[in-house]
C-alpha cells in the first residue's frame, strides 16, 4: 500500500489514457517546435514518447499549426493535446482536427458563448477539456477585489469556471491552477481540491532554467503529491521537453508514486575516493537512459563502504584506484580494471532490466489469461 493517500476525483480520458481516480498520475510535456513544422514536431515527440511521455501538448497559435495536427497525431504514439489561447475559433479547428483534448484558459478566450462553443464542440466529440487558470488570466473584477493575483483569486476563479461549465451540462473537465511561486500554486489548489472532485494537473508554470526549475518544481509538486493533490503532471523547463519528463518521473520516483526506468546512485564523495564518481555517474545515466523498467544503479567511490552503503541498489559498482568491484545486491561478483568497469555494469544492469521485464510480461499474460 502507497503511503501516499491520493484525492479521490472522477476519471477524465485523454485519448487513450485516463486521469483521476485511482489511475497513476499521467506525466505529459510540451513541444517547443513550431507545431507546423510536422517532421520537427514529430521527431521531438517520438523523443518524449522514448523517455516516457504520456500524454504531449502542441501550441496551436495559427490555421497552419491546427491544420498540421492529423498528421502529426497519425504519426505519433500518445495522445495529443492542442494549447489554445484567446482565439476560440482555433480551438474549434483543433478539435475538428482530431486533438484529442483542448487546453484553454476561458480569462483570454473572450466573452462567455465562445467558451460554449468550444465545450458543445468537444461534447460532440467526445473529447476533454483542460481548464487552465493562473496569475495572467484571473478575470479584472476578480483581480481588482484581491488586490493580486493571489491563491484565493486562482482558487475562486477555477471554482467559478467549474460553475459555468456545469450549468452548460459540461463536466468532461481536468483543471490546472499555476503561478510561478510555489507557494501561490500549493496554497490555490490546495483550496480548488478542497471544493471540487475534479482531476488537477500541476507544475510550476515558468518555473525558469535546468535547476532552479527543477528545484522550484520538486518542492511545489513534492507538496501537492505528498498530500494527495495531482493527476497529472508537466514539469516546465527552459531546455529540451525530454528533460522535464525525466525529471517528473524522479519527482513521482521520490515518493513512490510511479517507477520508471534506472535510478543512479551515487556518493558525495569525500577524501577516500579516488574515482572521478560525478563523471562516471553521469556516463553511466546517459548509457542506460533506454532501459524502462524501474532499476537502482549504484555508482559508488569507495570499494569499503560502496557494496554495504548500496546493498539495496540492484547492480553497483565501487572505485578503489586501480580497480573497481562489481556487485549485485551487495554481493560482489568481480574485481575489474577500470577500463572494464563502465561497459560490464551497463551490460550487467541491461541483463538485469531484462530478467525484470520478461518476469513482469510474464505476470502480466498470466493476468490477461486468468480466469
Amino acid at each position: 500500500m502507497s503511503w501516499i493517500e491520493r484525492r479521490k476525483t472522477r476519471t477524465v480520458w485523454v485519448g487513450s489514457v485516463p486521469i483521476g481516480s485511482s489511475h497513476p498520475v499521467v506525466v505529459q510535456s510540451m513541444t517547443n517546435t513550431f507545431t507546423e513544422d510536422v517532421d520537427t514536431t514529430v521527431a521531438q515527440i517520438k523523443e518524449l514518447e522514448r523517455v516516457g511521455c504520456e500524454v504531449v501538448r502542441v501550441a496551436v497559435p495559427s490555421v497552419k499549426a491546427a491544420e498540421a495536427l492529423p498528421e502529426i497525431k497519425r504519426r505519433i504514439s500518445i495522445p495529443l493535446i492542442a494549447d489554445v489561447h484567446f482565439d476560440h475559433k482555433l480551438a474549434l479547428l483543433a478539435i475538428e482536427n482530431g486533438a484529442d483534448c483542448v487546453r484553454i484558459n476561458p480569462g483570454n478566450i473572450g466573452e462567455w458563448w465562445k467558451v460554449k462553443e468550444i465545450a458543445k464542440l468537444a461534447a460532440e466529440r467526445g473529447i476533454s477539456i483542460r481548464v487552465g487558470v493562473n496569475s495572467g488570466s484571473i478575470p479584472k473584477e476578480v483581480l481588482r477585489r484581491y488586490g493580486a493575483p493571489t491563491p484565493e483569486a486562482l482558487a475562486e476563479t477555477a471554482l467559478d469556471y467549474a460553475k459555468r461549465f456545469e450549468d452548460i451540462g459540461f463536466t468532461n473537465l481536468k483543471f490546472s491552477l499555476k503561478g510561478s511561486e510555489v507557494k501561490t500554486t500549493v496554497i490555490a489548489n490546495k483550496l480548488f481540491a478542497k471544493k471540487t472532485d475534479y482531476p488537477i494537473h500541476i507544475g510550476i508554470t515558468e518555473a525558469g532554467t535546468f535547476i532552479s526549475g527543477a528545484v522550484k518544481s520538486a518542492v511545489g509538486m513534492g507538496i501537492l503529491l505528498y498530500e494527495g493533490i495531482g493527476d497529472t503532471v508537466r514539469v516546465s523547463l527552459s531546455t529540451h521537453p525530454k528533460e522535464e519528463v525525466k525529471i517528473a518521473y524522479k519527482i513521482l520516483s521520490a515518493l513512490e508514486l510511479r517507477k520508471r526506468g534506472v535510478e543512479v546512485i551515487s556518493c558525495p564523495t569525500c577524501g577516500r575516493c579516488l574515482v572521478d564518481v560525478e563523471t562516471l555517474a553521469e556516463e553511466v545515466e546517459r548509457r542506460l537512459e533506454h532501459i524502462e523498467v524501474p532499476l537502482k544503479i549504484a555508482v559508488m567511490g569507495c570499494a569499503v563502504n560502496g557494496p554495504g552503503e548500496a546493498s539495496f541498489a540492484d547492480v553497483g559498482i565501487a572505485g578503489a584506484g586501480d580497480y573497481f568491484i562489481l556487485f549485485v545486491k551487495g554481493k560482489v561478483i568481480d574485481k575489474l580494471s577500470q577500463e572494464e568497469a563502465l561497459e560490464r555494469l551497463v551490460k550487467e544492469a541491461e541483463r538485469v532490466a531484462e530478467e525484470r521485464k520478461a518476469q513482469e510480461d510474464g505476470l502480466y499474460r498470466g493476468a490477461e489469461t486468468s480466469p
